[in-house]
């Protein structure tokens, strides 16, 4: 699986929070009452951002399983602070190869953050056979779904959005990537199964004051096309030196396409 670098992932986390659809986590807490622990599988945890965001919104006692492959960031999703009546735990592993694993033992519902748009449609068949098998629901939340609007416009940018989508879609180590197609095939794989979703858009919104946020997004467009290839170096280039320089007068704005799901077993209400 390509990695994430810490900085990357803390700063993008405030965004996912503002971002995450609350209708979905919602019905996430309401399946939740009632129970009185809860044991969580978080996949891809990378530093622990799901666990902060969900842990503090359940009742329940909670015990978090927390999985990456980055001993890194798993070093670092150890230390949050938990609130009473929660516990977790971490185990370094390859989802790739150890997804079983990643399940053993009691799994009362399984979350992941930022993971699906990176695997391959038979990775996720199998996770959702495996989670079938077991009753289990799901939380996925922040799947890329190819949704991208930037202000003001360039005239490479459709250009550029379509290269990013393309590179979404190559190998992140679980196959070729579903990318963009990753929400609306893991939702139908789960209904297929006997699951009902409720989902929702949780797209990233920025403006003026995210200059920080839109640099490393813009960044990280500018090298996706890069690797692909298709577009001339020198347009690329300038393209981002434009978009940086809109970011730097404050006249930028990015909307990134997200969806959040929660899945469950139609017999568990």
């Amino acid at each position: 699986m390509s990695g994430f670098s810490a900085e990357w992932l803390a700063l993008r986390e405030q965004h996912d929070v503002r971002a995450r659809n609350a209708a979905v986590f919602d019905a996430v807490v309401l399946w939740s009452s009632g129970k009185s622990s809860l044991d969580i599988v978080d996949l891809a945890c990378g530093t622990g951002s799901t666990l902060r965001f969900l842990a503090p919104r359940l009742k329940s006692k909670q015990s978090w399983r927390l999985t990456d492959n980055d001993r890194a960031l798993l070093a670092r999703a150890a230390k949050t602070s938990l609130p009473p009546g929660v516990v977790s735990t971490t185990v370094s592993l390859d989802l790739n190869r150890k997804l079983e694993e990643a399940l053993t033992g009691t799994v009362d519902l399984v979350t992941t953050s930022a993971l699906l748009d990176l695997v391959s449609e038979d990775w996720l068949r199998q996770l959702a056979r495996k989670l079938a098998a077991r009753s289990a629901p799901v939380y996925a939340a922040l799947s890329y779904d190819g949704r991208i609007e930037i202000e003001p416009v360039h005239s490479l940018d459709a250009a550029v959005i379509a290269a990013v989508n393309a590179h979404q879609r190559r190998d992140k180590g679980f196959g070729p990537a579903l990318g963009p197609l990753a929400a609306s095939s893991a939702i139908a794989q789960f209904e297929s199964l006997g699951y009902d979703v409720i989902q929702g858009g949780s797209d990233w919104v920025t403006d003026s004051q995210d200059r920080d946020f839109q640099m490393e997004i813009l960044a990280g467009w500018a090298s996706a096309a890069r690797e692909l290839g298709g577009l001339p170096l020198a347009d690329i280039d300038g393209w981002a030196a434009w978009r940086r320089d809109a970011v730097a007068a404050g006249r930028s704005s990015i909307r990134v396409g997200h969806v959040d799901f929660f899945a469950h077993p139609t017999a568990i209400r």
